[in-house]
């Protein structure tokens, strides 16, 4: 009879353990997300530019085209270009790309950029100083807004083995209807490419 409060005291123990993994992992999924964006904000990591406040970086006689690509995702109606297609750019040398968004529709509308750097690896060496990206935009029917991206290829690109040879990058905005500061994706796999 002394074995059943014994063995009671380790079930209530091994209940209160599986609870608790199962609420940590929960804390863990909703953590999840805002930490891995973090990380590869910091580190480059999945084609994120890296965001700095200045370019300390020596200025390269290689250069490196940039390329731009710009799209809206669908229930947004809004045209959305770059001024150029694409520079050239010495390695460590700021360079600024204005980008022009107008709303097409009928009604005022509000979106919000993302971005990303293509190749992935590339993310680590691209570095942005301004930026219009995560920026809740709301335009007026048939109103154009001119922003810029200020950013600089690192020099240290050159002596990344994975990278040294790269003759290009991809920077890629898509504005997204936004409510409350965040992009709502409504079918991102059909977003509409409207510069290249």
């Amino acid at each position: 009879m002394a074995d059943i409060p014994h063995i009671q005291r380790k079930m209530h123990r091994t209940a209160f353990a599986c609870l608790g993994v199962a609420v940590g992992m929960v804390g863990l999924a909703y953590a999840s997300v805002p930490l891995y964006d973090l990380f590869c904000k910091v580190t480059g990591f999945d084609g994120t530019p890296v965001v700095r406040s200045s370019n300390a970086s020596e200025i390269m006689d290689r250069t490196i085209t940039v390329r731009f690509d710009s799209n809206v995702a669908p229930g947004l109606s809004w045209s959305f270009s770059p001024e150029t297609p694409q520079v050239s750019v010495k390695l460590g040398e700021t360079t600024t790309v204005t980008y022009k968004v107008t709303n097409t529709g009928d009604k005022p509308a509000t979106g919000i950029a993302t971005y990303n750097v293509q190749p992935d690896l590339a993310g680590t060496y691209f570095s942005k100083l301004e930026c219009f990206c995560f920026t809740e935009q709301t335009l007026q029917p048939g109103e154009t807004l001119e922003s810029a991206v200020v950013f600089y290829v690192d020099p240290r690109l050159a002596q990344d083995p994975d990278v040294k040879d790269l003759s290009s990058i991809t920077l890629s905005y898509t504005y997204f209807p936004s409510k409350a500061g965040k992009p709502v994706a409504e079918a991102t796999s059909s977003t509409k490419t409207i510069a290249q």
